[in-house]
């Protein structure tokens, strides 16, 4: 089930997604060299930050409204755990708080959009 025309007209949740899960992959790459907990952290960061544009594809094939908003709800709480992993590097020194920014910012976003789809999904049944 495709986005509906009032919800395209905001910004392309699915370039978004997409695009902040390369950069999500980037800076996980990172952390390769380093051992212990950051890489545990990396992991955790990489599975939740690409599983956000997984589960927004995932409901544009949707048959029906129900699974396409239950889609885009997973996104969503994909997106949220993704801000928490942000923040728990940024402030645990462990990534410099320079190089989170955008990406915390961009991540705000994702979930105010995502929000927003879920909200106009269950009110226009």
């Amino acid at each position: 089930m495709p986005l509906h025309p009032s919800q395209k007209d905001s910004p392309n949740i699915q370039s978004r997604s997409f695009n902040f899960a390369l950069r999500i992959i980037k800076i996980s790459q990172k952390f390769d060299s380093i051992p212990g907990t950051s890489g545990a952290l990396s992991n955790q960061l990489l599975r939740s930050g690409t599983s956000i544009g997984a589960n927004v594809e995932e409901a544009q094939a949707a048959q029906r409204k129900p699974d396409f908003t239950s889609k885009i709800s997973i996104a969503c709480k994909e997106a949220r755990e993704t801000n928490y992993w942000l923040r728990l590097l940024k402030n645990s020194s462990i990534v410099p708080e320079q190089k989170l920014t955008n990406l915390l910012s961009e991540a705000n976003q994702i979930v105010a959009i995502l929000t927003k789809i879920v909200k106009t999904s269950r009110e226009n049944p």
